[in-house]
Order: structure tokens, then sequence, then C-alpha cells
């Protein structure tokens, strides 16, 4: 490699690291830290309608960037913490609530991953008890120790399995 391309190569990194020493984190919107502490304490509590799995104060979408600007706004007008939450869950449900309340629209959120998991193990429990009902000669046996029979030779591959079977 030439020695002048080595040199750019060098000069090149050292200028993209100085430009990275200088980044800063963002500061916030609100001069505010109080209501800022009171905006991150209530958009940690509503989730995301775009990501899902994330909460408002977490997540970067732009939907996510306007309610955090729209409940700001409204911690501005002095509106208290339940009022916000109140407005929020009357325009998009309780799903954006992390924690929904107990009500009868709610109920399979609370109940549902219970209710799977306790159908999951019945089903495996009387399968189980079903099969342990049945003879040995219920069961197909495996290829692998058809092919061997039981002679302690290695099993053939499925095409050879077949060939000598016909």
């Amino acid at each position: 490699m030439p020695d002048s391309l080595c040199k750019a190569i060098v000069a090149l990194l050292l200028a993209l690291s100085a430009a990275l020493a200088g980044a800063k984190e963002a500061l916030p919107e609100a001069a505010d830290p109080a209501l800022e502490a009171r905006m991150t304490r209530i958009t940690a509590e509503l989730r995301c309608l775009v990501c899902q799995n994330q909460t408002i104060a977490d997540s970067n979408a732009g939907l996510a960037v306007d309610l955090r600007r729209e409940t700001r706004a409204m911690l501005r007008q002095g509106k208290s913490d339940a009022e916000i939450i109140a407005y929020m869950t009357a325009r998009y449900g309780d799903f954006v609530l992390y924690r929904p309340p107990l009500k009868s629209t709610t109920a399979l959120l609370w109940f549902g991953p219970a209710a799977m998991l306790l159908l999951g193990g019945a089903v495996l429990i009387f399968v189980l008890r079903r099969r342990t009902r049945l003879a040995a000669d219920a069961f197909e046996p495996d290829e692998d120790e058809e092919a061997g029979e039981g002679r302690g030779e290695p099993a053939r591959a499925d095409s050879d399995a077949a060939a000598a079977r016909t």
C-alpha cells in the first residue's frame, strides 16, 4: 500500500474520531427539569402505539415524539398526571396503558396468559396419560432401528433402506 494512502486513511480516521468526540447527549426540550421529570414519569406509563413493546418515553417513533410534545404542552397548561393519562386513554383506549385497569374489556389481557398456560398443561397431561395406556406395538418403530435391526450396524441412508425393501 502506498505511503500516501496510509497517511490519508489515518488522517480520515483522526478527523472522524474528533467529530465523534464533540458529540453530546441531547438536552431535554423543557427548560424546567421538574416538568421534564414529570413528563418522563407519565410517558413511562404509556405504551407506544407504533412500537407496542416500548414506552412513549423510550420510543423514537414519530407518534411517540408527538405524544411527548403533547404531554409537555398539557403539563405547561397545569394539567395533573391523572388528567393527562385520562386524556390519552380516552383518545387511544386502555391499550395505551402498560398497566390497564381490570375490567371486562381487559380481562383477557390480565388472565389470558395464565389461561393459555393452564390449557397447554392440561393438554400435555392428557396426551401423556393417553400414551402411557397404549401398548408398545401401537407405536411405529423408528427407521433407524429398522435399518440396523439391532445388530449394531450403522443406519443406512433413506435411499439405501428404500432400495433394500423393494
